[in-house]
């Protein structure tokens, strides 16, 4: 059986993530694939209870990163692998890429030791298409000031996610074969145009 697709979706809190994956749900349907949606930190019972953890505990940049990584296993070893075994498409809001933005940009840990728990989770597994969607931090940060509450994470200040932006398009500059760069300044229906014809290239 062919192996499916793993897509995740990628970005500083803000930028309109979730406004596109119903386009990226429809594009599939259209396309006749069959997939899951899942998220992180998430996607299994144990991985919504570091979420909630995650999201709401105060905690050090170690210990937060070692425990988006602990989520991470449970989550590739019982969601997304044995999904893409079966042929459907994996659609992720987040994987490992956030790592390397929130714990490595945004809270200054050096990149090399994220890369050794990236390569003893995955050992080399990536995402075959990470859409990033791109936004100046003062946009989306008056996007999230509409929300009633925020987590722990859009708490943070704009220096904070500054440095988590940039740690997102460096990473897009290191991996160009499988990141599309979204800029999230330009109307729905451009962004999801650009969404769409990239699915396109995958399904052939």
């Amino acid at each position: 059986m062919k192996r499916g697709k793993f897509i995740t979706l990628e970005g500083i809190d803000g930028a309109g993530k979730s406004t596109q994956m119903e386009v990226l749900k429809s594009s599939l349907h259209l396309n006749g694939i069959e997939y899951i949606l899942t998220r992180e930190p998430g996607g299994t019972p144990l991985g919504e209870k570091l979420r909630a953890l995650l999201l709401n505990e105060s905690m050090s940049p170690e210990t937060e990163a070692l425990m988006m990584f602990a989520s991470r296993a449970e989550h590739l070893r019982e969601v997304i692998l044995p999904a893409l075994s079966t042929g459907k498409w994996v659609i992720s809001d987040r994987f490992t890429d956030a790592s390397f933005a929130y714990q490595g940009g945004g809270r200054g840990m050096d990149y090399s030791r994220l890369a050794v728990l990236e390569d003893w989770v995955q050992g080399g597994f990536q995402p075959d298409r990470t859409f990033l969607f791109d936004l100046p931090v003062e946009v989306a940060r008056e996007r999230l000031m509409r929300n009633e509450s925020l987590d722990r994470f859009e708490q943070e200040r704009e220096d904070f996610f500054l440095r988590v932006r940039n740690a997102y398009l460096e990473r897009a500059g290191r991996f160009p074969e499988r990141f599309v760069v979204l800029d999230s300044s330009r109307s729905p229906e451009e962004i999801s145009k650009q969404i769409e014809e990239s699915i396109a290239t995958l399904c052939k």
